[in-house]
């Protein structure tokens, strides 16, 4: 397996199905990006930032591609099963048919794993559970064809920030051996840094982006902007989001982004708090999310809302909207 994702471009392009070709073509994307082989950059947003939202799948999954498709997402992100549960029925052949079907009417489809999975845990009843059921979501993405799996990255629990990471490479290693969804592109989401939580600083990532990678398992990096800003890294000002891209590019560098969780913050910098809040409405505001949204260093990155809806998904059209115009040229600040 290649040791960079520039790598797995070549390596993935000549996997069968829709949701490989999808992730084969980000990835050639992003190496296009970062070499600059690709011309001049344009800032409309259909050929920009890829605009979605995590969709519920009450009624199966196939469910929540009906709804994305209402409101006009490009990119939709799913959990496979009930996240709150260690059990799941099995998927049903005719949702996992229906789902492949649909699933083409989409640039690109993530899932998130559960939030119970922890693979840092010390507790060796929890780890197993953990590794048990991260290798049924890599298997469930298999069989649904979709092809990157958003993971937080976990918590050691005073076990100690080292100990974590090895109990976490570990874990992930186990469930790759174990699942037949070995080509599933792990995506570890940054995290806001609170509690023994993993993944609240780059450095961190880092070091467990490379443990991952040492074992030949493709891995890159969702770049959540609430969790991000509730580090301790500002998006606020072009000083500051500067500033923040280039801490990024020269720890983890940017070929290692997969996708965007587009999330404005309750919270202030460096609360260390996950508090998702509407786009231009927390913290963050309005002019960090026009910076995001006309960086040409983004082009076709998925972005994914994670904020707060009701079922009737209203929440969501409006913050797509409000993206959407933030990417106009005549939307200062420009780049």
């Amino acid at each position: 397996m290649p040791a960079s994702l520039s790598g797995y471009r070549i390596h993935l392009v000549g996997i069968k199905g829709t949701g490989m070709a999808a992730l084969a073509e980000i990835l050639a994307d992003r190496e296009a990006r970062i070499t600059g082989s690709d011309g001049p950059m344009c800032f409309n947003w259909r050929n920009h930032l890829v605009l979605g939202a995590h969709m519920s799948i009450a009624g199966g999954v196939h469910k929540a591609l009906q709804r994305g498709t209402s409101i006009s997402c490009e990119v939709v992100q799913i959990f496979t099963r009930n996240q709150l549960r260690w059990a799941a029925p099995p998927l049903r052949e005719e949702e996992i048919r229906i789902f492949r079907r649909r699933r083409r009417e989409f640039k690109y489809i993530l899932a998130h794993a559960s939030y119970l999975i922890n693979l840092a845990s010390p507790d060796d009843r929890v780890y197993g559970k953990s590794v048990s059921a991260f290798e049924e979501e890599l298997d469930r993405c298999h069989a649904l064809d979709i092809p990157a799996l958003v993971l937080h990255p976990g918590y050691h629990l005073g076990r100690g920030v080292d100990k974590g990471i090895e109990r976490l490479a570990g874990g992930v290693r186990s469930a790759y051996e174990r699942s037949g969804g070995k080509e599933v592109l792990l995506a570890l989401e940054t995290m806001a840094g609170q509690g023994s939580s993993l993944g609240g600083s780059f450095e961190q990532l880092k070091t467990i982006l490379s443990a991952v990678e040492a074992d030949g398992i493709p891995v890159g990096i969702c770049f959540d902007t609430c969790h991000v800003f509730a580090a301790g890294y500002e998006l606020r000002t072009r000083s500051g989001y500067d500033r923040t891209w280039r801490k990024f590019d020269r720890i983890i560098g940017r070929k290692h982004l997969i996708a965007l969780h587009l999330n404005d913050s309750k919270e202030g910098l460096a609360s260390g708090k996950d508090r998702h809040e509407h786009i231009g409405k927390g913290r963050i505001g309005l002019r960090g999310f026009r910076l995001l949204a006309q960086d040409p260093r983004l082009l076709r990155i998925p972005g994914i809302l994670e904020t707060p809806k009701g079922r009737d998904m209203r929440e969501d059209v409006e913050n797509l909207r409000i993206l959407r115009s933030l990417t106009s040229r005549t939307s200062e600040p420009g780049w």
